[in-house]
C-alpha cells in the first residue's frame, strides 16, 4: 500500500514540475509558446511511456485442461439440441431475454426450454443446473 502512495505522490509532484515548467515563457521571452507547449507535451509523453513501462504488470492465467464432453450422458438425460445451446448462454449468465434475442425464439420458449433443463437435470435453480452440468461433463 505504501509503494502504491507513494508512486502516486511522485507522480504529481512530476505533474507539478511539469505545470511549472509551462510557465517558462514568462521567464524567458525569447522562447516561444508553441516550443514551450511542445517541451511539457513531450515530457508527459517521455513520464507515460516510462510509468507505462515501469508499472507494467503481468498476469499469469493458468488453463486448465479441457473437460471432455459426455455425449453419451447428454442422450441418456435426452437433452435437445436447443436445450443445451440455452444451458450454455445460462451458464454464460445471458438472462431469459437475452438467450431469446441470440437464438431469434420468444421468452416464453426459453422459458420452456429452461423448465425442461431443470426437471432433466433435477435441479431448481439456474445455477443449480450450471453446476450439475459441470458435474455431469456435459457443459465446460
Amino acid at each position: 500500500m505504501f509503494k502504491v502512495i507513494l508512486r502516486f505522490g511522485l507522480i504529481i509532484a512530476a505533474l507539478l514540475i511539469l505545470f511549472q515548467l509551462s510557465k517558462m515563457s514568462l521567464f524567458i521571452p525569447e522562447m516561444s509558446q508553441d516550443l514551450t507547449i511542445g517541451l511539457v507535451g513531450a515530457a508527459f509523453i517521455g513520464l507515460g511511456v516510462y510509468l507505462g513501462l515501469k508499472f507494467r504488470k503481468v498476469e499469469i492465467i493458468e488453463v486448465s485442461p479441457s473437460i471432455e464432453i459426455d455425449h453419451d450422458r447428454i442422450q441418456s438425460l435426452g437433452l435437445t439440441e436447443r436445450e443445451m445451446e440455452v444451458l450454455h448462454h445460462i451458464a454464460e449468465g445471458c438472462s431469459n431475454i437475452e438467450i431469446g434475442e441470440k437464438l431469434f425464439v420468444s421468452e416464453n420458449t426459453i422459458k420452456t426450454h429452461v423448465s425442461n433443463l431443470f426437471v432433466k437435470l433435477d435441479v431448481k435453480r439456474r445455477t443449480q443446473a450450471v453446476t450439475r452440468a459441470k458435474e455431469l461433463r456435459i457443459i465446460q
